[in-house]
Order: C-alpha cells, then sequence, then structure tokens
C-alpha cells in the first residue's frame, strides 16, 4: 500500500472512531470525458485558490440526516476566472448550509481561459447531477439553488437567467434533467461587463477580445421566469462595483421576480463582505423560510 493510500486510510478510521464524517470524495462532472475543451494542461495549482483547472467536479457536503431538510445548493466560489477560491470562500458557507440541514453541493468548475462557454456548461451540468441524484442523496429535484460569489456570482447568474428544461432523448439521463436553479444567492456577483462598471480581470478571462459584453451582462438577461434571488453587496467594493448588484435588482424587480437586496456600508469585496456583517444570516433564513428552503 503506497504512503498515501496508507494515510488516507487512517485518516478515515481515525473519523469513524471520533463519529465524524470523512471528507467526502470529489465526483467527476463528466465521468466519461468533458465534451468541449478549455485548452488548459498539466496539473491543477493550488495556492490558496485552485488554478488551470481543466477537470470539473463536485463535492457532495450532505445535510445531517438528523435535520435535514431534503434542499440542495450549488456552490459557486469566484476568483476572477482566473481561479477558484473553494477553501476560502465556498467552505465557510458549505457550513452555513449544513447547519441549516442543506446539502452543499461544491463546485470546482472549469476555468474559461477564453473559451467563454465552459464555465456555464459546468454549472448547468452540477445542477442537472444533482437533481438526477436526488433519490440518493436525500433530497427534492424541485428544490436546488445556486450560491455564487463574485466571478462565482456572474456563473450563478448566467445559469439563473439562461437555462432549459433538459433533452428527454439524452441517452445520458444527467442531460435529460432541468437547469433552471429553484433559488438564486447571489454575494458580491459580477454581473455586469458593461465598461462603467464591469470587474476587467473576470471579463478578460471570460471572454478575451470577444465582444460578447451584451451576452454576458446579466442584468439583460432577466425575464419573468428568472427564479427568486437575494443578493448581498457592500458599498465600498473596490473590486466589483455595488451597481452590478443594483442593476441586477432593478431589472428583477421590473420582471416582478421576488427578490431581497442587502446593501451594507463596509465590507468591500470577499468574505470579508460578510464576515464583517452577520446580519445577513438572519435575513437570508427568513428568505429562505418564504422559499419553503427551511422552518
Amino acid at each position: 500500500m503506497r504512503i498515501g493510500a496508507w494515510m488516507a486510510a487512517l485518516l478515515l478510521s481515525a473519523a469513524a472512531a471520533l463519529g465524524a464524517e470523512p471528507t467526502p470524495e470529489p465526483q467527476l462532472l463528466w465521468p466519461n470525458g468533458t465534451p468541449d475543451s478549455n485548452g488548459l494542461k498539466g496539473p491543477e495549482t493550488v495556492k490558496g485558490c485552485i488554478g488551470n483547472i481543466s477537470i470539473p467536479t463536485i463535492t457532495v457536503y450532505k445535510a445531517p440526516a438528523e435535520n435535514t431538510t431534503g434542499v440542495a445548493v450549488v456552490v459557486m466560489p469566484g476568483g476572477g476566472y482566473g481561479v477558484v477560491c473553494a477553501e476560502v470562500e465556498g467552505m465557510p458557507i458549505v457550513r452555513e448550509l449544513n447547519e441549516r440541514g442543506i446539502t452543499a453541493v461544491m463546485l470546482k468548475y472549469r476555468l474559461p481561459n477564453q473559451n467563454h462557454l465552459i464555465p456555464a456548461n459546468d454549472a448547468r451540468r452540477a445542477i442537472r447531477m444533482t437533481r438526477n441524484n436526488a433519490a440518493e442523496w436525500g433530497i427534492d429535484p424541485k428544490r436546488v439553488g445556486v450560491w455564487g460569489f463574485s466571478a462565482g456570482g456572474h456563473l450563478a447568474s448566467t445559469v439563473t437567467t439562461v437555462f432549459d428544461t433538459g433533452n428527454p432523448a439524452s441517452d445520458d439521463p444527467v442531460e435529460r434533467m432541468g437547469s433552471r436553479p429553484d433559488f438564486s444567492v447571489l454575494f458580491y456577483p459580477v454581473i455586469s461587463m458593461k465598461e462603467e462598471i464591469v470587474h476587467k480581470g473576470s471579463r478578460q478571462n471570460l471572454m478575451g477580445k470577444e465582444d460578447l459584453i451584451e451576452r454576458y451582462s446579466n442584468e439583460l438577461r432577466v425575464t419573468p421566469e428568472t427564479p427568486p434571488c437575494f443578493l448581498l453587496h457592500c458599498s465600498d467594493d473596490s473590486g466589483v462595483p455595488v451597481e452590478n448588484s443594483l442593476r441586477f435588482y432593478e431589472a428583477l424587480v421590473a420582471n416582478k421576480v421576488p427578490t431581497t437586496c442587502l446593501i451594507f456600508e463596509e465590507g468591500g469585496h470577499g468574505p470579508n463582505a460578510f464576515k464583517k456583517n452577520p446580519s445577513w444570516e438572519a435575513s437570508l433564513d427568513a428568505w429562505l423560510v418564504k422559499r419553503g428552503c427551511i422552518k
């Protein structure tokens, strides 16, 4: 037995002895290989956030059996479409969700590398995969939400505004599932690709020089079919201006989509936006109660 495998077995045994749940294993989004390529090769890089991602995965953190609500949320960390900051941004929210009896599905999506279709293909696949595994994971396929941060918020808002009902003729049962989230939570999201408020790094990494500004300015893609949304942003966000959330909120209201928008005076960009403003938790809980996601 190799040292790595031996150590993993030891840790699993220790976790079992302590009554703790072992860390879940990542699952391939596309077990038979991705249907497209972002052009990245070689190993991933890990320096706090994960870079050079060419193989997308999900990791399922099931809600405790004693308080599960049957709700699942696909978590999409940010990183400017150049890295995925799952540990610093995603894992705190995984714990918040599990405490509320909600299963968290952490998505490690492929970086676009200027191939703009790639991240949304992965995000929609993650939603479909969650629905397809609903019985096994103990969730309701009609209560699957998304939660995105920064550029991950752009990804989440992309699949929130552009979705489909699945392909009933597909040989792959996952692809028969619809990709529309039932609700969407967006923290300090990149929303617009318009020059005056865009996060330029996210735009460059997503589309390069292609003129796709209208296509990926998600405030322009809202319709009455857009699912309910909960937004959080800080006025002093110098990385992604608060106007991103404000414009999305205005579009949601104009289309009569149920929405709540929290704007805090201070907190900047990144996890401090919610860590320094803990009142968001009570507001989100009330919003989730209204959605029938928690009691």
